[in-house]
Parts: structure tokens; sequence; C-alpha cells
């Protein structure tokens, strides 16, 4: 039986090379990894982050949408979101008949405290995507931004 050749892949990561769950966990581990760090350097968790900085530009934003944003479930983050308003980083309006239908905001607190972090992503956002050209760098945006709407929950 002849052995494989040292430059051909094994079966198995033939797979997990060209298996695109695969790719992209990967490519978000490698590429989160290191701003993670800075993120809990300034004290805030990562789904801390996560909700502030999906807030930073929207007026406010239902539970719901905030949980698909921010890659939580929703029960999770109604948790979340509610020690983040005892802490005075998001204020919560809730529904009138069912605490799903909250919406949540941004105080000036949250603002000031994700200000620094916004401006570390956008460097750090540049140093991922160094070697992209500003085009390929627009490109593969896009096309994530396309991939999720294609299987974002209607």
């Amino acid at each position: 039986m002849a052995q494989p050749s040292r430059s051909s892949p094994s079966p198995q990561a033939a797979f997990v090379d060209g298996y695109l769950p695969y790719l992209l966990a990967r490519a978000s581990h490698l590429v989160s990894c290191e701003f993670h760090r800075e993120v809990e350097a300034a004290g805030l968790s990562i789904p801390e982050w996560r909700v502030l900085a999906a807030l930073a530009d929207r007026s406010e934003c239902t539970i719901g949408a905030l949980a698909d944003l921010t890659l939580a479930k929703q029960p999770t983050l109604t948790k979340l979101v509610d020690r983040m308003a005892a802490g005075g980083l998001v204020a919560r309006r809730n529904g009138a008949h069912d605490r799903r239908h909250a919406m949540v905001s941004i105080t000036a607190r949250g603002r000031a405290r994700v200000r620094a972090l916004l401006g570390q992503a956008a460097l750090h956002e540049r140093r991922v995507l160094d070697g992209f050209g500003p085009a390929q760098a627009d490109q593969l945006k896009d096309t994530l931004r396309r991939l999720i709407a294609l299987h974002a929950p209607r």
C-alpha cells in the first residue's frame, strides 16, 4: 500500500482545510483572540463588549435583535443587559406586555467605556487586513455580510 506523500494533505486535513464552517470558526478565533485580550484588559467581558459595540451607533435595539448581533442566546443576554443596566452602561425600557420586546440603549457611561475600545478595534482590523488591498478587504466583508443575510433567522 502506497504511503501518502508529505506534500499531499491527508483526507482529514483536506476536509477541514476546505470546510466552510470550520474555516469561518478558525478565522474568527484567530482574528478575535488578540483583540479580546484588549477588551478584558479594559475591564469588560466579551459579551459586554459586544453589547456596547452593537449599541454604539444605534439609538436603541430590541433584546431579540441585540441577541442576534452579539451572538448570544436571548435569556442569557437578558440577564447580561439587566446587570449592565444596574451598572449604568445601558438603559432598558421594557415592552408593555413582554420582556423580550424590551428596548435597550447605550448610556453616556457605556459610551465612555467603549469609546477607546472602538478605536482599538479599528486599529486591530487594519492590522488583520494588512495583507489585503482595500478592494479585497471590502469584498471579504461584503461576502461575509451576504452569507450572514442568507442564513440569519427570519
